[in-house]
């Protein structure tokens, strides 16, 4: 089939976000281009080419902030300047230029619950002692105990153990995940406006979004005495708004003085909110006066079963007509188990077990982890609303599940007391060609080992193979341009274990999830994620097609 050319994005159309697809480029890990082992700017100036190729529609670039990298670059020392590392403000500024040449709107992380202990307002708050105003932009308080030697309350870390760590003058700072993040005080006014400075530096320099960690986190109960909460990482949150520390009602006015400095622009900024909540109170960060948009992350979460994705799609849908938004479907990203190994293990296969065994037990199917893989990218770009990919998932890759314990990175490994492997078997390089020490990656080798098999996976091997998942995301993408339309959809007749349904134009999307293949309606197959059996969808497999009349 024919793929149409791709249409020059329209930088100046102010609701492109509603059905955008965006790529995360994890700079660490996606291109090194001066040999050093770590992904940099100039590794990702030089593949934007690539990504423009792709057909996505923007880039989300996570933490490039200067860091001690105690979680990934998610502990900011500094959050309106680039790691040199990763390289300067100048190649940033050569990112956007390059990306809105070829069409790619940037987006970036920003992360607004905690910094980093080198941030130099904690290090003021250190110097300045109790009770000072430096020390009321993040969250101290006296110990319980007879000499304050108890931490103030129960509360735990994401990362395991306390989530208070005690100073030499013997106050406790809070921080809910690793010690060297700790979390900022949003009842200050001062952090409030310092982070507008932050959204204005960088919208300033032409960034068009912003992606919001942890956005669910940020307004939190500080009254005395502190309530009992010992599980920070638990899902159960209540759902009227007022857990301690989680999705309280008070977030969101935060947000709408965000919304008011995005409305500052032409086209105005967007974002998107990373909120681990009930699906109940996740759209209430995409409202039109606050982010825009909301991760639908029960995608990640959910088996390969045909009820369970109908269900999650029928539910976000309504949410995000209801809210004025838009839904944002996601399978993968860069804290999560790649989803083609996810689906190449039983269902509800322990992931944390799994990768402790190095991937041994269960055995991954690989074969149908990929079949399973393809099917998803066509679910997921048939969807009304934007979409986001993790890099490396066009190339097919899985997870590198048997990293070994000394190569490992992730806070997790070490703060769980190796109860938990962590997430970097999902951050590995990524390939970019089937020979040299890394691949590709860069000259100097990669900062996380890469596997044998990654050679298969290469860009350059997938460029041009009709069958590879390269050129499927390709093609997937390029047709979207052309049929992806309107905010709804409308559900068909099916099978329980098959996914039907219609978009706008008479675009028909079938997904059998089933173990028996399965009837097309009758039309144009435009795409499809397998060859067809006698006119019939395989078993895990997906397609497109145009019916007339």
């Amino acid at each position: 089939m024919a793929v149409p050319e791709r249409d020059r994005t329209d930088l100046t159309d102010p609701t492109w976000w509603r059905d955008a697809v965006v790529y995360q480029v994890y700079p660490r890990s996606f291109a090194d281009g001066n040999g050093d082992g770590i992904g940099d700017f100039a590794g990702l100036i030089d593949r934007i080419p690539y990504l423009e190729r792709l057909g996505v529609d923007a880039i989300w670039l996570s933490p490039f902030y200067p860091s001690a990298l105690a979680d990934g670059g998610y502990d900011v020392d500094d959050y309106r300047d680039v790691d040199p590392r990763i390289g300067t403000l100048q190649q940033f500024d050569e990112v956007v230029a390059a990306s809105h040449a070829a069409g790619v709107r940037v987006i970036v992380d920003i992360v607004p619950n905690h910094s980093s202990d080198r941030h130099e307002w904690f290090r003021a708050a250190l110097a300045a002692g109790p009770g000072s105003p430096e020390r009321d932009r993040y969250v101290f308080r006296d110990g319980l105990g007879e000499h304050g030697e108890l931490p103030p309350s129960d509360w735990v870390s994401h990362f395991g153990g306390s989530a208070w760590t005690r100073v030499p003058d013997g106050q406790w700072y809070l921080h809910l995940f690793a010690p060297e993040q700790p979390d900022w005080n949003w009842e200050h006014e001062e952090v409030r406006e310092d982070f507008h400075r932050t959204l204005r530096f960088w919208s300033d320099r032409g960034v068009d979004g912003f992606r919001v960690d942890v956005a669910h986190a940020l307004a939190k109960d500080l009254g005395e005495p502190l309530r009992s909460h010992p599980h920070v990482n638990s899902m159960d949150i209540e759902i009227d708004g007022t857990n301690p520390l989680f999705d309280r009602d008070d977030v969101h006015e935060i947000y709408r003085g965000w919304r008011r400095v995005f409305e500052e622009y032409d086209p105005p900024r967007t974002a998107v909110a990373e909120a681990w909540v009930p699906v109940e109170r996740r759209v209430l960060y995409a409202k039109p006066d606050e982010l825009g948009q909301a991760f639908e992350f029960d995608l990640v979460k959910a088996d390969w079963d045909a009820a369970q994705f109908r269900e999650v799609i029928v539910d976000s849908l309504e949410r995000a007509t209801a809210a004025g938004a838009s839904s944002t479907w996601t399978f993968s990203n860069h804290d999560v188990v790649r989803h083609a190994s996810r689906f190449g293990l039983p269902a509800g296969t322990d992931l944390n077990a799994w990768l402790l065994s190095d991937g041994a037990e269960p055995v991954e199917d690989v074969a149908l982890g990929a079949r399973r893989a393809r099917a998803a990218v066509l679910l997921l770009l048939a969807l009304p609303g934007s979409a986001y990919v993790y890099q490396g998932e066009e190339l097919g890759l899985r997870e590198v599940a048997d990293l070994a314990r000394d190569d490992l990175e992730d806070p997790i490994w070490l703060r769980s007391q190796h109860t938990e492997k962590g997430r970097d078997g999902c951050r590995v390089p990524l390939p970019w060609t089937a020979e040299g020490p890394s691949f590709g990656f860069g000259t100097g080798g990669a900062h996380l080992p890469q596997p044998a098999w990654f050679a298969e996976h290469a860009a350059s091997v997938e460029d041009g193979d009709a069958g590879s998942m390269l050129e499927l995301y390709r093609a997937a993408l390029a047709l979207r341009h052309t049929l992806h339309t309107g905010p709804a959809l409308q559900w068909q007749d099916s099978a329980a274990e098959v996914l039907h349904f219609e978009r706008s134009g008479g675009w028909h999307v079938v997904v059998n999830l089933g173990t028996e293949a399965a009837p097309l309606p009758a039309g144009e197959v435009l795409l499809a994620s397998a060859p067809l059996e006698d006119g019939l969808l395989p078993s895990d497999a997906a397609a497109w097609v145009r019916v007339s009349g």
